[in-house]
C-alpha cells in the first residue's frame, strides 16, 4: 500500500504499479512464503503522449527516489515504449500491457479514491492458476526472446509450483 500511495501522489495519467511487483506478490501469496521481498526493481507505468520522454521518466524516478530511496523505481512513459519493442504505437498503458512476453506479467495496480483498481488485458486466470504462458507476439515472432527470458528468470527456483508453457 505505501508504494502505492507514493506512485498516486505523482498524479501521472494512466498511472500504474505493475508487472513482477504484483505478478511476485501473488505468486508468493500462492506459494505460501511468508516474507516477500520486492523484486529487482518497482515498474511504474503511465500513458501520456504529451510527456513520452526518458527524461521526463527520469524526473518521476527522482521524485519517488526522494520518497523511498531503498526501491528501485523504473518509471517509464508507455506512449513512448513502442518504438524500444517495435511494436505499433500504444493507445494506453492497459494495451501497452498486451504486448508484454507473458499473460500474468501483464498486471498492474493502482490506487484510487475508491481503492485499488486491478489493469489484467489478459484476465487473471493464468495469473492466479500459476501458469506462465506466452502472449501472442511472443509465440511465434518473438520466440526466442520468451524462451531467453524463462532462462534469465529462472521463476521455477522461486516458485516451484508454477507451470511454465514454452511457445508452440
Amino acid at each position: 500500500m505505501r508504494i502505492l500511495r507514493m506512485v498516486k501522489e505523482q498524479q501521472l495519467p494512466d498511472c500504474w504499479v505493475a508487472a513482477g511487483f504484483v505478478r511476485s506478490a501473488i505468486w508468493d501469496e500462492f506459494h505460501q512464503r511468508h516474507t516477500s521481498t520486492l523484486p529487482e526493481d518497482v515498474d511504474v507505468i503511465w500513458f501520456d503522449r504529451a510527456q513520452a520522454t526518458a527524461v521526463v521518466d527520469a524526473h518521476y524516478e527522482t521524485a519517488l527516489r526522494s520518497m523511498d530511496s531503498t526501491v528501485k523505481w523504473s518509471v517509464k512513459n508507455q506512449a513512448r515504449m513502442h518504438l524500444r519493442n517495435a511494436d505499433l504505437p500504444y493507445t494506453s498503458a492497459t494495451d501497452a500491457m498486451t504486448y508484454w512476453p507473458e499473460t500474468a506479467t501483464a498486471i498492474a495496480v493502482r490506487l484510487t479514491e475508491s481503492g485499488i483498481e486491478v489493469a489484467a488485458p489478459f484476465g487473471l486466470d493464468d495469473l492466479f492458476d500459476l501458469i506462465v504462458r506466452p502472449t501472442a507476439r511472443f509465440q511465434f515472432e518473438k520466440r526466442q526472446e520468451y524462451l531467453n527470458r524463462l532462462r534469465l528468470k529462472n521463476w521455477l527456483a522461486t516458485w516451484p509450483d508454477l507451470k511454465i508453457l514454452a511457445a508452440d
